[in-house]
């Protein structure tokens, strides 16, 4: 009999629950591992082999079919040339976007319909309803896990074929479901970061594909107070691995990146987590999708996020051709290029954009039309 539902098991707690929860409402459900990312010299190492196991586990213990589908070509493709193209222009990219939009909801998609499946179901905290004949995104109940940031480029087709059984759980019932029903995955670690660096340093592992170019740290006056191993490995709002000692004459406080200059590989840097030089009230944005097909209005209030699990914060939205500028009600802290702003209208998510500038002193606003 085929399979109504594929669950796309992680091997990690959270799908585990989700194929649990679904075969307890009485769902005709099979698994499927998906994996992204070779282990081989050329793409390092990572946890695919351990959470395949895990997969694995869950789905014989559940008494389920468990398809294995290796995407890391389209995955490559996909995603991580992009991620890697951006690193190279000194931005920021958020991957899982990207990953959800073309591999988990795209190909996983695909390959669930392929084998006669109506719909597919995974692990993410988010919640999806119908009103007037369209598809919602709501953000989940348990806000500290809520992952519409990461799912907001979804459309129609995708959210018509979805099930997100944990929408309404919080992280501690699901590890209890997990602890109860007996699943391998009960106390595993939830994973953080990026998926294919996994526990290695970030900027070795970005290193192996695009190499270290040293250069100048200053401060905004010019002053040399250091040096970088590169500005592609350092992002907007960064205090960690600095290396900035303590200065005859300057302030008892730590030292943050402020900007990045690629062109003359200079990485700007000021003390302060509340330095001004951090701080923006507009940014612009481009390459925006809505939930919805179509955006709300050509302007409208709603509020918006620039980074994962910030509180949503009040703005106005005003398109443009192929993109749109936001205007926030209070001053934002390292609103960087590359991440996405994701707009919602209460628990609804609208959709996002990805972006381009700020008007934060080293934000690029006064550039945005060269």
């Amino acid at each position: 009999m085929t399979a109504r539902v594929i669950v796309g098991l992680s091997g990690g707690v959270d799908s585990s629950v989700a194929a649990l929860l679904l075969q307890r409402a009485g769902e005709s459900i099979a698994g499927l591992f998906m994996q992204n990312w070779e282990e081989d010299e050329r793409r390092g190492p990572c946890r695919a082999d351990e959470d395949r196991k895990d997969a694995v586990a869950v789905a014989a213990k559940l008494g389920i079919p468990l398809y294995l589908r290796n995407f890391a070509d389209a995955y490559w493709d996909q995603v991580f040339e992009h991620f890697l193209a951006e690193y190279r222009r000194g931005r920021t990219p958020n991957p899982d976007v990207l990953c959800n939009r073309e591999i988990k909801f795209k190909t996983f998609l695909d390959h669930a319909h392929a084998l006669g499946a109506e719909r597919i179901a995974t692990g993410h905290y988010a919640r999806v309803d119908r009103v007037d004949g369209a598809w919602r995104l709501l953000r989940a109940r348990d806000r500290g896990k809520d992952q519409t940031y990461f799912l907001h480029a979804l459309g129609q087709h995708a959210l018509a074929s979805t099930l997100f059984p944990l929408g309404d759980l919080d992280k501690a019932d699901v590890r209890r479901l997990a602890r109860e029903a007996g699943l391998a995955t009960h106390d595993k670690k939830d994973s953080t970061g990026i998926c294919f660096i996994g526990e290695r340093d970030f900027r070795s592992f970005l290193s192996e594909y695009i190499p270290a170019q040293p250069g100048p740290m200053r401060t905004p006056d010019g002053v040399e107070v250091g040096q970088h191993a590169g500005v592609f490995y350092y992002t907007l709002g960064q205090r960690s691995g600095l290396g900035i000692g303590g200065r005859r004459g300057a302030a008892d406080e730590p030292w943050y990146v402020i900007g990045k200059d690629v062109a003359d590989n200079v990485l700007y840097v000021a003390q302060g987590n509340a330095n001004h030089w951090l701080q923006s009230r507009r940014l612009v944005a481009s390459a925006p999708t809505w939930v919805a097909g179509s955006a709300p209005a050509s302007a409208f209030r709603c509020t918006a996020m620039t980074r994962y699990r910030q509180a949503p914060q009040p703005c106005t939205v005003e398109l443009s051709d192929g993109g749109c500028t936001v205007a926030f009600e209070a001053a934002q802290r390292a609103v960087t290029a590359g991440q996405s702003v994701v707009f919602y209208d209460g628990d609804v998510c609208l959709g996002g954009a990805v972006i381009e500038c700020s008007d934060a002193p080293y934000g690029g606003w006064e550039a945005r039309d060269a």
